[in-house]
């Protein structure tokens, strides 16, 4: 294994492992936690069910849901779990810390700014573009490093440039599902969480 590419998934490691343990210690109820596993669950359900459409996945869209409605802690679990666990399936690599992180990231994100999220379907749909290109340039720069064996602005450029196909399909298709679910499914979340909020 390559220096540079070693130290790079190490660090992703690192500060997946860091996300995990600040969230642990924070208090969190169970029906909180269940509604974090079952949003987890669905968006490894949604990649494996739309495995044969490269680029063209629901996971980011339930991930930026989980973020908006149930916060940052949830927008990071199911992010970083997704990408764990779905890689079962697909394959466990050197590459998985780096999706368990930037998947978690936009989690995160999204809870940091779930009001106008929320407020503004036109923001939403900003955000989920951004989340594509996000994600797919955070990857670029895994792909570089681990091919090239260092760091190479050339090689970079041309990763970025050859998955920008998928960039594009991955970016529209989080536009799309986030506008496909985020009144069904964010509409139950708030009413779960509402209800419970209450209960407590």
């Amino acid at each position: 294994m390559k220096t540079i590419a070693l130290i790079l998934v190490t660090a992703a490691t690192a500060l997946c492992c860091m996300f995990f343990v600040i969230y642990e210690k924070k208090k969190t109820s169970v029906h909180r936690l269940v509604l974090m596993a079952v949003m987890a669950a669905m968006s490894v359900a949604g990649r494996i069910i739309f495995a044969p459409f490269p680029g063209f996945k629901p996971v980011t869209a339930i991930i930026v849901l989980a973020g908006m409605h149930l916060g940052c802690e949830a927008g990071f679990f199911c992010g970083a779990l997704t990408a764990l666990v779905s890689n079962f399936y697909f394959g466990q690599g050197p590459w998985t810390p780096f999706q368990m992180l930037v998947w978690g990231i936009i989690g995160i994100i999204a809870g940091a700014l779930s009001a106008p999220l929320k407020r503004d379907k036109l923001v939403l749909m900003i955000y989920g573009i951004a989340a594509g290109i996000l994600f797919s340039l955070i990857m670029d720069i895994y792909t570089t490093v681990w091919a090239d064996g260092g760091w190479s602005w050339a090689f970079y450029f041309t990763a970025v440039a050859s998955a920008a196909p998928y960039t594009v399909i991955y970016a529209v298709s989080n536009v799309l599902f986030l506008l496909a679910l985020s009144k069904p499914l964010g509409g139950k979340l708030e009413r779960v969480v509402k209800k419970y909020a209450e209960g407590e």
